[in-house]
């Protein structure tokens, strides 16, 4: 029984070890997405998701992934595009990956009445995550080292693996803000051009995200050890990250639910 234990232990943390952003990160691009949302829009999200908030559901997929009925979802966490392949060929995983995820996704949400009131709101669920994990840099890390699992240094003097330490360890460290505060802190329309932002589809926003991870991967070598002066290199780029998630998230939601956002972006 004690084995049995251990090994579930370890198969956890192996898990645990490959989400995208921590609860926190999703939560924070899910409440910038909630406060961008149109009336229509919000009403419709709403009555799919039964009155829950999309924060609420936010971080619901990384455990759903590993239920028997969603196991075919573990893989459109990522898109692996190792270093020197360009992204238009890096080879498909069959499974599907967080691109292909995500049209399908939308793409089932957008049929509106022709898709079971179910189908639409796990779809919903999915998008709303897979969002905040397109842009976790290492989410579209290289397969030759799971996005980052296999690199290992130090957060000060604590082991980590590179994709942990982008999780949950560099943003944590950045700001002790809850995901409230860190809306109100980066989400200030004065500072930004939500237009230029919004450009583009999932493949554009998995491009910059896999080039992100490019200097992500030049900068913590293996062995790395991060402290003071690389929380404040890199807080800049996950406020970034959040900002961009948010506010794409609401676009695409927009976009499905509101016949006259949509028009507006013609």
């Amino acid at each position: 029984m004690k084995r049995l234990f251990i090994l579930f232990t370890i198969a956890s943390c192996a898990a645990l070890s490959a989400m995208g952003w921590s609860q926190k990160g999703h939560d924070v691009t899910a409440y910038i997405a909630e406060q961008h949302l149109t009336p229509t829009t919000a009403a419709a999200v709403d009555s799919i998701l039964e009155g829950r908030s999309i924060v609420y559901w936010s971080n619901w997929l990384d455990n759903a992934s590993y239920q028997s009925e969603l196991r075919y979802t573990k893989t459109w966490h990522y898109k692996n595009i190792d270093a020197e392949v360009a992204y238009e060929d890096a080879p498909l995983n069959p499974d599907g990956d967080i691109v292909t995820a995500l049209q399908a996704m939308t793409a089932r949400l957008s049929a509106g009445d022709t898709v079971a009131i179910n189908d639409s709101r796990i779809a919903l669920r999915i998008v709303i995550h897979l969002m905040g994990d397109l842009h976790m840099p290492l989410h579209l890390g290289h397969a030759s080292d799971r996005g980052g699992n296999e690199i290992k240094g130090k957060f000060f003097d604590r082991e980590v693996k590179l994709h942990s330490a982008w999780d949950s360890n560099l943003p944590e460290a950045a700001h002790k803000w809850s995901y409230t505060e860190w809306q109100q802190q980066i989400d200030r329309p004065a500072t930004y051009d939500a237009d230029a932002i919004i450009a583009g589809d999932f493949d554009t926003w998995a491009r910059e995200s896999v080039e992100i991870a490019s200097r992500v991967y030049l900068y913590f070598r293996p062995g790395f050890k991060i402290s003071y002066n690389d929380i404040a290199r890199w807080a800049p780029t996950i406020e970034q990250q959040f900002l961009r998630g948010g506010l794409r998230l609401a676009h695409v939601l927009n976009l499905i639910y509101d016949p006259e956002y949509r028009a507006s972006q013609r």
